[in-house]
């Protein structure tokens, strides 16, 4: 599967951004989803994950209640709505699949395919 981010930008803080990385090949549906991103400087880190049906999702507590991943299979897209934005949410954002029956996971080595990133920039 190949992955293309996009919807990234220049936000001030408070403000809101959606991220989307829209997937080519077969069988997007079955693959787990996650978002990443690294800031400079820094290591790459969890975002947020969701399971092949969109049922299950998972957050890095730096996000959770600001910011909320979701997928439509008929678009072959996962999105990242990044709302309360603040500073230190400046990064750049990749997302990333797992194979096909993984479950969610934090680790970025359990991701196998990765998008090119999308640079997100929080002023204050």
């Amino acid at each position: 599967v190949q992955l293309q981010a996009s919807g990234g930008g220049l936000a001030q803080a408070g403000g809101s951004l959606r991220l989307s990385c829209a997937a080519s090949g077969r069988s997007f549906s079955s693959y787990t989803m996650g978002w990443f991103r690294q800031a400079p400087g820094k290591e790459r880190e969890f975002v947020a994950a969701i399971s092949k049906n969109g049922y299950s999702t998972y957050y890095a507590d730096s996000v959770k209640g600001r910011f909320t991943i979701s997928r439509d299979n008929a678009k072959n897209t996962v999105y990242l709505q990044m709302n309360s934005l603040k500073p230190e949410d400046t990064a750049v954002y990749y997302c990333a699949a797992r194979p096909p029956g993984a479950l969610l996971s934090r680790a970025g080595n359990d991701y196998a395919y990765w998008g090119q990133g999308t640079q997100v920039t929080v002023s204050r």
